[in-house]
């Protein structure tokens, strides 16, 4: 090989293996605001509890009608795209959650709530498939690292929901949610700078792995039978982690009000904190599983949250603050790694493999919260939370799970 040939083809591999961060920041930005948007769902929960005179089981159908539209669609949509890319779907996907916003603020019964939410829910299961491919071209050999980066948004986006309960639905009420059309009208401005490079990346992409695959250089795919053990276990990982997450997002703050006293308002600051050091977790998470491995890094971070979620319905008000932050952190240290190990078990299935997991986070955590808010129902409060608590022994599962496949995808 001629050295100006050498150069040349150094040059390429160097451009594929680097990170391109202006792409992932402003995937990352809209994945906030996409992810803001639905959290004003479950904000508005105690507003609406009021206004509509809504009781703890209504309030987990809103919740499973919001994750269960996006759990259902996500995959479907990953599948799809994975077969034919569709960067104008990103821009769609936001009107969508646009027009549910303006809904929600409107809304005058259960059932219209219901329906402007699976506005919200489609508009984010078109977002969260496409919105993954997008953090995959721009990876380049930092995969893990880039994937918390995008996560760190969404989950920046979930813990401002305590602050919006606390400044602006309290205060304003119902219509406080067509502020969220704010939202929607910013991400798409950001998403017409970003589809161009979509459309340009995922040509170049798609003709390099044509290349490969003509050289024999991809390696063969783990055997579907082992494939399909270690997404089985993701899911059990994947349904403990989503329905303590729901008992934490959606009945803690009842849960604070009654044993404690608190007020709705002072119940917000450890669900706050809990979701503030989720995102502190996800992007130190992605961090050390570029270093240590994928599979480690969900071990350490559902069984290390294990005794603090067993600690935490017992403990003295004082004592719960610190320990929810903890809780909070490392439980979500492992989500980014639990999507990007999907990935590449599936290669060349990015957009299905995220929106399985991704998808199923949601759609997991909706069941949950119906389910839960039947049992707070008909049980009490402490009951589910002593129940939840167990929850996270589930990842002992994670030890079974194959290595670590990290080959270009």
């Amino acid at each position: 090989m001629s050295a100006p040939l050498a150069a040349a083809t150094v040059n390429k591999e160097s451009m594929r293996s680097a990170t391109v961060y202006a792409i992932l920041i402003c995937i990352s930005s809209v994945h906030l605001m996409n992810d803001m948007m639905q959290s004003v769902v479950s904000a508005l929960f105690p507003v609406l509890e009021q206004s509509l005179r809504l009781s703890l089981a209504q309030i987990g159908w809103i919740a499973f009608t919001l994750n269960m539209t996006s759990s259902v669609m996500q995959p479907v949509v990953g599948l799809v795209s994975d077969k034919r890319p569709a960067p104008w779907m990103l821009p769609v996907g936001m009107f969508s959650s646009m027009l549910g916003m303006i809904g929600l603020a409107f809304a005058p019964s259960f059932f219209m709530v219901l329906l402007a939410v699976v506005f919200v829910g489609l508009g984010s299961a078109v977002f969260h498939p496409e919105g993954s491919r997008v953090v995959h071209l721009a990876a380049g050999n930092r995969r893990a690292f880039s994937q918390s980066i995008y996560q760190v948004g969404g989950n920046f986006g979930h813990m401002l929901g305590p602050v919006m309960t606390m400044l602006i639905f309290l205060p304003f009420g119902q219509k406080g949610a067509i502020w969220g059309t704010l939202l929607a009208a910013t991400a798409i401005i950001i998403l017409m700078k970003v589809v161009p490079w979509y459309k340009t990346n995922l040509a170049a992409h798609d003709g390099n792995m044509q290349r490969r695959k003509a050289s024999g250089s991809v390696k063969a795919a783990l055997s579907p039978k082992i494939v399909a053990i270690a997404l089985a276990i993701l899911v059990a990982i994947v349904f403990a982690r989503s329905w303590y997450a729901a008992a934490i997002g959606n009945f803690y703050q009842f849960y604070l009000v009654e044993t404690y006293g608190m007020s709705i308002k002072s119940a917000q600051v450890p669900l706050f904190l809990f979701l503030a050091a989720g995102v502190a977790g996800t992007f130190f998470g992605g961090i050390m599983a570029d270093r240590i491995g994928r599979k480690k890094m969900m071990l350490i971070s559902i069984l290390g949250a294990a005794p603090f979620a067993l600690f935490l319905p017992h403990l003295p008000l004082p004592f719960v603050y610190p320990l929810i932050v903890a809780l909070g952190f490392i439980l979500q240290s492992g989500f980014s790694v639990s999507v990007v190990y999907a990935q590449e078990l599936m290669p060349g299935k990015v957009g299905t493999a995220s929106g399985l997991i991704t998808g199923l986070a949601f759609g997991m955590g909706g069941l949950g919260a119906v389910v839960l808010g039947y049992l707070a129902d008909a049980r009490s409060l402490s009951f589910v939370m002593i129940a939840c608590s167990v929850l996270p022994l589930i990842g002992l599962l994670s030890i079974m799970l194959p290595k670590d496949r990290k080959e270009a995808l």
